[in-house]
């Protein structure tokens, strides 16, 4: 580690804890050469693989922003977003794979976002499971029925 003041790579370490529930480690440093202390915090990173192979590192923004465009025009706010991006992030962690498929991604989405906004949930799992007919859509109503436990029918035309 360099002393970011004077940029000496012997600097040791005096302190160590976990923070954000063991998410990270912060350690406090002093450098060896001008003797001044700094603090750095550790955290695993997550990374993503495409489909194509590619990979990159997991963003809560890139979940927020897919999450956004399925609530558009329906009444969640920005910070229930944050809390949605977030959930999923700790899902993930929780999985403890530092490297986890965006089909994984998609998965770790629906269940929070099923229980913020049915609609949203519908047109994200549409998107996202490639629906391609009627029929899918009513096998997924049939299915958000079941769990609320409503045995309520679609009205007469």
């Amino acid at each position: 580690m360099r002393c970011p003041f004077c940029r000496h790579s012997d600097c040791r370490v005096i302190d160590s804890r976990e923070v954000d529930d063991g998410q990270a480690t912060r350690r406090r440093r002093s450098c060896g050469a001008c003797g001044r202390r700094f603090t750095t915090v550790e955290e695993p990173v997550l990374a993503v693989v495409k489909r194509s192979g590619v990979t990159e590192p997991f963003s809560r923004e890139k979940v927020v922003n897919g999450v956004r465009r399925a609530c558009q025009g329906r009444p969640v706010d920005e910070d229930a977003l944050q809390q949605l991006a977030h959930r999923v992030e700790e899902s993930i962690r929780a999985g403890g794979t530092a490297e986890i498929p965006s089909h994984e991604v998609g998965l770790a989405i629906l269940g929070p976002l099923r229980e913020l906004d049915e609609v949203a949930y519908l047109r994200f799992a549409s998107v996202y499971r490639s629906f391609s007919s009627i029929e899918d859509f009513e096998k997924e109503i049939a299915e958000l029925r079941r769990i609320h436990g409503s045995g309520a029918t679609a009205p007469p035309n």
